[in-house]
Formats: C-alpha cells, structure tokens, sequence
C-alpha cells in the first residue's frame, strides 16, 4: 500500500475532507477567497493561518478604499459635505441663510457674498432675482426700521437717516421713510424720553442738568433746538429757574 507524503503548506489534494491544508480545523464551512471560517486562529495541519492571508487581503483593500477617500480634493470634500459647487447655488444659498428670521438690504447681502468669494455675475444674478420675488426689498426694510427705531429707542429723523445710510440704502428711499415721521411726532417723542430721564438728574445744578438731557437727546440726533425748548419746558415744571437758558447749550 503506497502512503502519502503530507508536505507542510502544500496544496490539498481531492478527497482531504474538510480538513485540507489551508482549510479551517474545527469543521466549519470554508468559502475560497473570503477567509470565512478561518478566523478561528487555529492552524491547519499543513501549518499555514488561512485567516492572515484573507484577513491581510481584506484589510489592504479596506486601508487603500480609506485612504483614497481620506485624500479626496477640496472639491470633493466640499461635496461630500453637501455644499454646492455651482457658485449661483453658493450664492442663493447664503442669502436664504441670511434672511432667515432678519431682513436685510441688498448692499448687506452683496457685501457677505463678495466677503465669501462669489463673483459678481453670480451675485448680481441672485440679488436681482430675489428683488424681483420680494425678498429683498429695501423700501419696506426703512420703513420698518424707522417705524422700530423711533419708537423703540427714541431715535430722532437724523439719526434714523444716518444709520439707513450705513446699510446701504438709497438716499431717495430713506427721504420717503424718514418722511412719515413729522416733526409733531418726533417732538413728542424727545418729551418722553426727558420725562424717564428727569428723575435721575434730580439734584443736580441746574446747568449740569441741562447738559445731561439736552446731550441724552442730541445723541439720538434731535437738533439743538428742539433739544433745548424741550429741556427747558421739562426744568419749568418742575420749578427750574431757566432765565438765561435759551442760548445754544
């Protein structure tokens, strides 16, 4: 009867049976190519780790795949996380952003696009399309903000016209705005604001006080002498001598 030479790591032959060289030891099922079945780290009577030799195949591919998408282009990365490459997309999108839950104008919306790098075409492209649609509207924008600031901070026409021109808009659409407040209303409002201060000025020297409130107001932009008739009425009621008090402060 002729025996068989077993050579260590040599190739299995038909008819091994499950335990072939190469092969797994504890009778699981072993699937060519996949190193399933071999991970157990037994070794094989042929004394070669089936499991490094898959696993080794496996994990390269894997460590290559990683690597390739690790040093992907800035392009692609700016892709992966879902930002537009389409500079007109870019555009649009950061002024939606912007307009959320505050209007602005449209010079506020050019300068944080030409601040992020759109060009101009591009730009120009989106703000006239969002004018076109309303929303970008600088008329309705001054108009809300004078209605705002007038009544919310005591902020006289000067001033009004003075911060509009800070955001851009256009010097006709701020006459228009600033308009609707009258002088009645605006003085008016300069008595409230030196009635809530009065108090705080209370025994003061009676210059002293006039510099206090007459400052208070010309630094909301009331004019010298709405300023100045308003304090001096406020000082009467209360007893102030004011003889004396109608020159320029």
């Amino acid at each position: 009867m002729t025996r068989r030479t077993e050579w260590p790591g040599g190739p299995a032959e038909p008819g091994d049976g499950p335990e072939f060289a190469g092969g797994p030891t504890d009778g699981s099922a072993y699937e060519p190519g996949t190193g399933r079945g071999a991970r157990s780290g037994r070794r094989s009577r042929g004394g070669v780790d089936a499991g490094a030799g898959a696993g080794f195949g496996e994990g390269a591919g894997r460590r290559a795949r990683s690597g390739t998408r690790s040093s992907g282009s800035p392009s692609s990365s700016r892709a992966e996380r879902g930002e537009p490459r389409d500079p007109v997309e870019q555009a649009r999108n950061i002024c939606l952003r912007l307009l959320t839950g505050t209007p602005r104008t449209r010079k506020q919306l050019a300068d944080a696009l030409r601040k992020r790098e759109i060009p101009d075409e591009a730009a120009e492209e989106v703000l006239a399309r969002f004018e076109d649609v309303g929303l970008i509207d600088d008329a309705a924008f001054a108009g809300a903000w004078v209605e705002s600031r007038h009544h919310g901070r005591g902020l006289a026409r000067r001033a009004l016209v003075r911060e509009l021109r800070t955001k851009g808009v256009d010097s006709s659409v701020i006459d228009e705005a600033v308009g609707r407040l009258d002088a009645d209303q605006e003085e008016e409002t300069a008595r409230e604001l030196v009635a809530r201060k009065l108090r705080s000025t209370r025994g003061l020297d009676r210059d002293k006080r006039l510099r206090r409130l007459a400052g208070m107001l010309a630094r909301k932009g009331y004019g010298e002498g709405m300023a100045l008739r308003v304090v001096r009425q406020a000082l009467e009621e209360e007893g102030e001598d004011t003889e004396g008090l109608d020159e320029p402060f």
